[in-house]
């Protein structure tokens, strides 16, 4: 005997249906996609030396800002920019961990050059203060390094209520780069550009910028969300480098991916990922040093004078993924981030 099925019945099993469809394709896909993306990077790594950074001349009358640059990458970064001579400014929301790192590099370098001020990048509060106390020093700016960031946290938002991988990792370095634009521009010259560095990840590859829902709100993946910031960061730097071409500036802003390096970024992967880096990172992770060295050398090196809008990975420049070339959605982010931020923006001509 055949059971009806009932029309309730058939919703029902319509509705479970469609939200296994939805958690596969927000929830699993970019898992899958991730670790794909990371395995390919690590063969890479296994099979090519990493990038050895040329001799720089010395750049004793440049200030540079690096985020996150207390720890990991960022303070492998900051520590070579003061060995040639920089003015450093570490911007961390760790006070501790800062002035360990001020007082580490200074006894490294002997450049007593270097210094901490407080920013905390998931509040829009805390940017403004940190740009207001640097320019109250009456610095000039030839080097902004976007470095901090999180990968894989939890659901949680910031506490200008984003979503923590676009809000901090996007959204603050975006504030933060606006707003210091002026001074870019002004410490910038025709024989010696200011720059803009800003630390992508291969994870753009996968990433897929959703502006209708760019803080994950219909369902949450932790991966989705670390791969979307790290695209719409690619995307903030080339339509950047447009705006600062079309206006005759002489800044320059580069993306820069440092690899798969074994730093504490990775402490919220899941735990048979943790037992299998374990394994294997001192095989095939880069060191921080070695992971820092790209961005350096966008900060630094002398060949990539003028150089702007481009996309490095282990010194060389390399194609993103073909989603950071869309000038029509390089564009819209740039307008809604606008938006979400609190930034009144002026008219400014297509490029």
């Amino acid at each position: 005997m055949l059971l009806a099925v009932t029309p309730r019945a058939e919703k029902e099993a319509a509705q479970s249906q469609s939200h296994i469809d939805m958690w596969v394709f927000y929830v699993v896909i970019p898992v899958l996609k991730i670790y794909y993306i990371g395995l390919k990077v690590l063969l890479y790594q296994l099979f090519n030396k990493a990038f050895l950074l040329p001799v720089f001349p010395k750049q004793n009358e440049r200030v540079a800002i690096v985020t996150g640059g207390a720890r990991g990458i960022g303070c492998e970064t900051a520590r070579h920019l003061a060995r040639l001579g920089m003015h450093i400014i570490i911007a961390g929301n760790s006070e501790n961990k800062g002035q360990e790192a001020v007082k580490r590099i200074k006894e490294e370098n002997l450049n007593q050059k270097v210094e901490f001020i407080h920013l905390d990048l998931t509040s829009l509060k805390s940017i403004h203060w940190f740009v207001k106390k640097f320019n109250d020093r009456g610095l000039p700016l030839h080097i902004l390094v976007n470095n901090a960031g999180v990968m894989l946290v939890p659901q949680r938002t910031t506490q200008d209520g984003f979503e923590e991988h676009i809000g901090l990792n996007y959204l603050g370095h975006f504030l933060l780069t606006k707003l210091l634009l002026d001074k870019l521009k002004q410490s910038g010259c025709q024989e010696s550009s200011a720059r803009v560095v800003t630390v992508s990840s291969a994870s753009h590859y996968c990433g897929e910028l959703d502006l209708e829902d760019l803080q994950s709100c219909s369902c949450y993946s932790s991966h989705r969300a670390y791969a979307q910031s790290k695209l719409a960061l690619v995307l903030f730097t080339y339509y950047l480098q447009h705006r600062l071409t079309a206006e005759g500036s002489h800044v320059t802003t580069n993306a820069v991916d440092p690899g798969v390096v074994n730093t504490d970024l990775y402490q919220n992967i899941c735990w048979p990922a943790q037992r299998l880096k374990g394994l294997v990172a001192g095989l095939l992770f880069r060191t921080p040093e070695e992971g820092a060295s790209t961005s350096i050398y966008a900060a630094a090196a002398p060949e990539l004078e003028g150089v702007g809008g481009c996309y490095l990975y282990n010194g060389q420049r390399t194609k993103s993924a073909d989603a950071s070339y869309d000038e029509e959605l390089q564009s819209r982010l740039w307008t809604l981030s606008c938006s979400l931020v609190g930034i009144q923006e002026q008219h400014h001509k297509a490029y």
